[in-house]
């Protein structure tokens, strides 16, 4: 079995900051405590905080219509939520909703925009993480339209696995269909090829990624263009 262990509770974009800087935006944050499902915006509303993940992770989700939506993005420790700040914008089409409980840094809108203004190192790492997140919203919108649900599925698991720290977190098949845009049928038989290779082990929501290197082979290539796109701008 493969194995991702857990890492320290730090948010990546804050890490990268110069000590001094990252020791006055940190004293700006104050620590929560996510919970699964939590609501942390509704699509247009003002935004009133940032959130810089640590252990949890965030969906962001695109209302189609009335009953329909799409997961177009998931932020964990290698990010944060607000973004559209930088761009002057303090509102969003997305809803952001917690799909790995655990715990984020959240900072004031205020805060946030003053300390931007005084420190450049964090203007530069969060203008190059919006370059990154807008490469990876559209490298979700090819995936959603030209790559099967199977592969799909594994460049999901894989993501997830990453946010999370480990190998084994809660969904259910009905959750999955809802972020892949989906009919719950193909979740099960995309889910149930998977099991059959020994990739993954999926029980009543409980999944436990058993062979995480056969899995990247399963995934469609978005998965490794998301990484290097990290890697490439933000190292």
């Amino acid at each position: 079995m493969s194995s991702t262990k857990r890492t320290p509770a730090v948010n990546r974009l804050l890490e990268a900051l110069p000590s001094s800087d990252r020791r006055r935006v940190l004293a700006e944050c104050e620590t929560v405590e996510l919970a699964f499902a939590d609501v942390l915006y509704t699509p247009w509303e003002p935004l009133s905080h940032v959130y810089f993940p640590t252990t949890s992770f965030i969906s962001l989700i695109m209302p189609v219509d009335e009953s329909d939506s799409l997961e177009v993005g998931l932020i964990g420790n290698e990010g944060m939520f607000g973004v559209q700040l930088v761009l002057g914008v303090d509102s969003s089409p997305v809803r952001a909703v917690v799909q790995g409980a655990g715990s984020a840094l959240r900072m004031g809108i205020a805060p946030f925009r003053r300390e931007l203004g005084r420190r450049p190192a964090l203007q530069r790492g969060i203008d190059r993480y919006v370059f990154v997140h807008l490469s990876q919203l559209a490298q979700t919108a090819a995936c959603t339209r030209f790559h099967l649900v199977e592969a799909r599925l594994a460049r999901w698991l894989l993501m997830t696995q990453d946010r999370a720290h480990a190998d084994n977190f809660h969904i259910t098949q009905e959750y999955l269909a809802f972020m892949l845009g989906v009919r719950r049928v193909g979740i099960t038989k995309a889910a149930s090829s998977l099991q059959e290779r020994s990739l993954i082990h999926y029980s009543r929501g409980h999944i436990t990624v058993l062979d995480r290197r056969g899995l990247k082979a399963a995934s469609c290539g978005c998965y490794k263009a998301d990484r290097e796109s990290y890697d490439r701008i933000l190292g």
